[in-house]
């Protein structure tokens, strides 16, 4: 490991928090010192097979995970006393009762997109903004469907392309863990409001995007999808329009001329590249579905909402402790470490 070691822990070991724990291991940089959570199901216990050092986030967790047969190193308490990082990644509204007890033990913390902006009053995506995140305390990494937007809108910003963008996102219905018990079925749920909070989240780490987000759910659980209508500042070629993408950082293309035609073809794929969970941490956008016409361009990407925020959580680690200051080298260290690509298939 690095001389520069960060210790991190992980409270809350769900669908994001196990993909963090895994991604924080395989950095040179950072120990994983600990993982937290209440429950005494396979998830712990997976945990424990991977020689992940278990707390309890609650005393009265402690008991029950004790009674489960779990060997716990302590609790949550303890677990702060030997980190420099908390990676918190518990149930929304959860999340937001923990940050005093991280405060109290001055331990910087590191939220995810299900808490709101105030909480800690700087969102997170390390393209758009890793600069003002050095040395702070506390930030959230802002959820999947706001990840990508920062991403791609922002690709487009930066080329100097974007004028202001209107998107639709339909969403995945639930986790697939828990498809037996929650979700929509057979039908789509348009949501009440417009825009929908990914736009306005967004504007929490780029201010002045002029972008729209409408969304629906639907009866599906393999990830979510968003088709776009972009006002380019000036007619463009495709070529140019790929190009801005292709030159940001974790966007990678599809092509339906490689038979990958649907949300479910793509995850096929990273399962059969050998991807950790079948996990996709990029934007798989659809680089010859992508239309231009005079200074509009037309796109559709998919999001996979259960890893996509991984390497953003381990850019935000090295920011908060200021271990690397410069943000390009800190997404280059992380999408090396995790295996992230440009082009899925060469």
């Amino acid at each position: 490991m690095s001389s520069k070691t960060v210790r991190v822990a992980v409270n809350g070991y769900g669908v994001i928090g196990k993909r963090i724990a895994d991604a924080v291991a395989a950095q040179d940089d950072m120990q994983l010192v600990g993982i937290s959570d209440v429950v005494t199901d396979w998830r712990v216990k997976v945990a424990y097979e991977k020689g992940y050092p278990l707390f309890a986030s609650t005393p009265e967790a402690a008991d029950q995970m004790r009674s489960g047969g779990l060997p716990l190193v302590g609790q949550l308490t303890d677990l702060l006393h030997q980190v420099d990082v908390m990676v918190d990644a518990t149930p929304k509204k959860v999340a937001a009762t923990n940050l005093e007890t991280y405060r109290a033990a001055g331990v910087k913390s590191i939220f995810q997109g299900g808490e709101k902006h105030s909480l800690t009053g700087h969102s997170f995506v390390a393209q758009a903004n890793y600069a003002s995140a050095i040395g702070l305390d506390v930030t959230r990494v802002v959820s999947c469907n706001t990840t990508s937007i920062v991403r791609t809108l922002g690709a487009l910003k930066n080329a100097g392309l974007l004028k202001k963008a209107r998107g639709v996102l339909i969403r995945r219905a639930t986790d697939p863990w828990e498809s037996d018990h929650s979700g929509v079925m057979n039908t789509v749920v348009p949501e009440k409001d417009i825009p929908s909070h990914q736009g306005p989240d967004a504007q929490t780490v780029i201010p002045d995007l002029d972008v729209v987000t409408t969304a629906v759910v639907a009866a599906h659980t393999t990830s979510h999808l968003h088709a776009w209508s972009v006002e380019m500042t000036r007619n463009a070629t495709k070529e140019e329009v790929l190009a801005a993408f292709h030159a940001a950082p974790r966007i990678a293309f599809l092509k339906i001329s490689d038979g990958i035609v649907a949300l479910n073809s793509t995850l096929e794929m990273m399962s059969d590249l050998g991807r950790p969970r079948g996990d996709m941490w990029e934007v798989g956008l659809w680089a010859d579905g992508l239309r231009v016409v005079g200074n509009e361009v037309f796109y559709n990407y998919q999001v996979y909402n259960q890893a996509i925020v991984v390497p953003e959580t381990i850019d935000a680690i090295r920011a908060l402790t200021g271990i690397e200051k410069d943000a390009s080298a800190s997404i280059e260290k992380t999408d090396q470490a995790l295996g992230l690509v440009r082009t899925f298939l060469a």
